[in-house]
């Protein structure tokens, strides 16, 4: 049965239906209740805010952390046809004071707001002399002073429900485990609110670990089988962000660096290019991402282990927005744990914050060690259990060899002990393959009883085997002894044979067996009967995004196209059938993608 919503989705938005929980949300809000949403990124978060913000009377107020985020946003709704502005530093004086001319008239359905210009006494001042229809807390996860993203403004918005108890709340994050979940309900004063949580599978995304080996060459490999399209290649440094993007320039791929180094007109002018353009390869620190809309991220690799599963996820999460798949890539060996631990160690945080990042770092390496399938473990850590094995990960593709590894796993740990729990990985590893090196022999191990003993295995699944050990909590790295290792509590029941040590195969040190075709993609699944067509259509949205000065994914998605492509329109009638095209949309592009269609026969 149709409702105003369903008439409005259709009409604006071009959607036959709501997804999972959308519907709901969406009724629950339009009725002026409070919500706390958890869905994921490419869920539809927007449409649970934006619909019943045009449902009701007045002007939807949406707080958005990022200037990047909230310009996309009001450019997508205003090829909508929606009547919607944002408020931040990058207007004028002039073109801020009209807009708040509009909010105070009544012209504006939607007002997106960073939470620092929100808070001032003028634009409070402002909202109480407007209509509100509603307050949109996007990214809520940053009021969680535990959280990867804290803002202490966040903490603030409590006030919207003290100045306007009448007008609804809906509080939104993709990113929350049950810890951060009961934080922001507390913080944003949300707990009687209805809680509506999506599952926190992307099932689109193919999510896959890799050991560390020779980490220039292994992104390379992986980036081979995406020639032509957009993603996201994550450092932990500054410095090797540089180096990377500089890399992979030589190497052929369009590709920028990003970080908060960088002067600001730069970082502003490389993430336009890469919202904006095609086949851009975005090299970055975590500074960025959070709240990037760009739907067509066909990759995200990290070539350095992240500080947590909730950083992860959310950074993994910019993949695939659009639906269509999407690879989630991890390259991390032993020595990031070492940096990660020493950064913890050395950092100025209060021993009660360096105990929840340690316990989140080996939360993070359980995952990445672990022979059950990754979606299994990633979202477990979200408080949902995953049914099944997945069928789209690495371990469930090509499931790692277990093997009993408790024997090396003792020479590993007596050899720490024998040295004097102070040793770093390669020196160890010296030490059980018997190397005669100048300095094993000024140290004199070469006179430990562990010297020379663990020569059945290479140094590459020494290596393994180290790492798996610091990661199952066998040993625990030395952040004051640049890295050395030391036993734990745990060790001695493996020392003296009561605990088994299973452990995963280190996998052959060669490149994937996968399609590694240089030939650019066009970034969505396309028949190769409707390729020409959908080709022409990305050209004329590329020259209509180029016209408006936008990112051309605000006026159409690829999936869009790629439907317009497979079902062929040959009149608008037809086309407004096709998902995505909204009436607005019908009406500005509609005669000429008809005409593109008709062309093409």
């Amino acid at each position: 049965m149709s409702s105003p919503a369903h008439e409005l989705l259709k009409r604006v938005f071009g959607y036959d239906a709501f997804r999972g929980n959308q519907q709901a949300i969406v009724e629950h809000v339009t009725a002026g209740n409070d919500a706390l949403v958890l869905m994921p990124t490419g869920g539809g978060k927007s449409l649970c805010y934006q619909v019943p913000a045009l449902l009701r009377e007045g002007c939807g107020i949406v707080v958005s952390p990022l200037i990047a985020l909230m310009q996309d946003q009001v450019e997508a709704l205003r090829q909508v046809g929606v009547r919607a502005e944002f408020l931040n530093s990058t207007l004028d004086a002039e073109t801020a004071g009209r807009v708040e001319r509009e909010l105070l008239d009544g012209s504006l359905d939607l007002l997106y707001v960073a939470p620092e210009r929100l808070l001032t006494g003028r634009f409070l001042s402002l909202l109480e002399r407007s209509r509100i229809a509603l307050f949109a807390i996007d990214e809520a996860h940053c009021v969680s002073q535990w959280g990867h993203d804290f803002r202490p403004e966040y903490r603030q918005l409590t006030v919207l429900h003290e100045r306007w108890p009448q007008v609804p709340r809906i509080a939104l994050t993709a990113t929350a485990d049950p810890p951060t979940q009961r934080e922001i309900a507390e913080r944003l004063d949300l707990a009687q609110a209805e809680h509506f949580i999506s599952s926190f599978d992307r099932p689109n995304i193919r999510y896959t670990v890799v050991q560390k080996d020779n980490a220039r060459r292994q992104l390379l490999d992986f980036l081979r089988g995406h020639r032509g399209e957009a993603g996201i290649v994550y450092c932990m440094s500054r410095r090797k962000v540089e180096e990377t993007a500089d890399m992979l320039r030589g190497e052929g791929l369009d590709a920028l660096p990003y970080h908060a180094g960088l002067p600001a007109e730069v970082r502003a002018a490389n993430q336009r290019r890469f919202l904006r353009e095609d086949g851009v390869v975005m090299c970055a620190t975590i500074a960025f991402g959070m709240g990037i809309d760009k739907p067509d991220v066909r990759f995200v690799a990290h070539t350095d282990l992240p500080k947590s599963m909730e950083g992860y996820y959310q950074e993994t999460g910019r993949a695939g927005r659009d639906g269509e798949p999407a690879e989630a890539w991890l390259c991390y060996g032993l020595g990031d744990v070492v940096l990660l631990k020493q950064m913890i160690e050395q950092g100025e945080a209060g021993e009660e914050r360096k105990h929840l990042e340690r316990a989140k770092l080996d939360h993070l390496l359980g995952y990445c060690e672990s022979m059950q399938c990754r979606r299994q473990v990633l979202l477990a850590g979200f408080g949902e259990t995953y049914p099944r094995p997945c069928g789209n990960c690495d371990n469930c593709l090509t499931p790692p060899d277990a093997w009993d590894a408790t024997i090396p796993a003792q020479k590993a740990l007596s050899c720490v002990y024998r040295s004097g729990q102070r040793f770093g990985v390669g020196h160890l590893i010296d030490i059980l393959r018997g190397s005669d090196s100048e300095r094993i022999r000024q140290l004199g191990h070469d006179t430990l009883s562990t010297f020379g003993i663990g020569k059945e295995l290479d140094s590459r699944n020494w290596r393994g085997v180290f790492r798996q050990l610091v990661a199952a909590s066998l040993l625990q790295v030395d952040p004051e002894a640049h890295g050395g290792l030391r036993l734990t509590d745990a060790s001695r029941d493996v020392l003296k044979g009561r605990r088994q040590v299973m452990m995963r195969r280190e996998p052959p040190a060669t490149r994937g067996e996968r399609d590694r075709s240089s030939t650019p993609r066009t970034g969505v699944a396309v028949q190769p009967q409707d390729l020409a067509l959908f080709n022409a259509l990305r050209d004329l949205r590329a020259e209509l995004a180029r016209e408006q000065n936008v990112p051309a994914f605000v006026i159409f998605h690829d999936s869009t196209l790629r439907n317009i492509a497979e079902q062929r329109p040959t009149s608008l009638d037809a086309l407004g059938r096709v998902g995505g095209i909204g009436g607005s949309k019908l009406s500005r592009y509609g005669q000429r993608l008809v005409e593109i269609v008709r062309e093409q026969g």
